[in-house]
C-alpha cells in the first residue's frame, strides 16, 4: 500500500473517533492519548526493526479492511457507549501516525525501517 493510502486509512478512522467523541460532547481524554501517541511511536519502533515482516502482512487487503472495520467498529462502540479513553487512545494513536507519516513525507523524519539501518523501498 503506497503512503497516499496508509494516511486515507488512518484519517477515516481518526475522523470516526473524532465523531464518537463529538458525538458524546466530550473533549479527548489527555492521559487516554498521551498512552495512544506512545503506542503508536513504540510500534512504529518495533515495525521498522522487522520492516520486511510488517510489510508483508499489511500488504494483504484482508488486513487492511480487517483493520479499518475494527476502527469503525471501536468508534461506534465508544460512540454509542460513551467510553471516551478508548476513543482518546485512539485518536493520540491516529493523530501520531499520521504526523509521522507527514514527517517522513516531507524528509524531516527517516522512516522507521532506516532506524535500524535498513535500506528497503516502501
Amino acid at each position: 500500500m503506497t503512503v497516499r493510502g496508509d494516511a486515507s486509512l488512518a484519517a477515516l478512522a481518526l475522523l470516526a473517533f473524532g465523531v464518537a467523541l463529538a458525538r458524546q460532547g466530550v473533549a479527548p481524554a489527555p492521559l487516554p492519548a498521551i498512552l495512544g501517541a506512545l503506542g503508536t511511536l513504540s510500534f512504529e519502533i518495533l515495525a521498522g526493526r522487522y520492516h520486511e515482516r510488517v510489510r508483508e502482512v499489511w500488504e494483504r487487503p484482508l488486513v487492511r479492511a480487517l483493520a479499518l472495520v475494527a476502527a469503525f467498529a471501536g468508534a461506534a462502540a465508544a460512540g454509542r457507549l460513551g467510553v471516551r479513553p478508548i476513543a482518546s487512545f485512539a485518536l493520540g494513536a491516529l493523530g501520531t501516525y499520521l504526523c509521522l507519516l507527514v514527517l517522513v513525507v516531507t524528509g524531516v523524519l527517516a522512516p522507521p525501517r532506516e532506524w535500524f539501518g535498513g535500506d528497503d523501498e516502501r
